[in-house]
């Protein structure tokens, strides 16, 4: 499972085990499972697409502007504004 946390400046917003999440980049969507290359990328308004489990369908949750970054740890989005 990928780790996953979602972040603002005045508030962690989730913090899970998900399967996989699409995330609206600068130059295209990608999607991020556990074991992703390390990545960081900006991030465009847009929502990002929370996959729980494999074949799920997805929990939207809109965001504009800021930062995802891939590491070993999983993926971490720093978004300007949530909701």
């Amino acid at each position: 499972m990928l780790h996953f946390e979602l972040v603002t400046p005045e508030r962690l917003v989730r913090s899970e085990e998900v399967y996989m999440v699409t995330v609206p980049g600068a130059e295209g969507d990608f999607g991020v499972l556990e074991g992703h290359a390390p990545v960081m990328s900006t991030i465009r308004d847009g929502e990002l697409l929370v996959f729980r489990t494999q074949g799920s369908a997805p929990d939207a949750v809109a965001i504009r502007g800021g930062f995802a970054e891939v590491s070993a740890r999983g993926l971490t989005v720093l978004a300007e504004q949530v909701g």
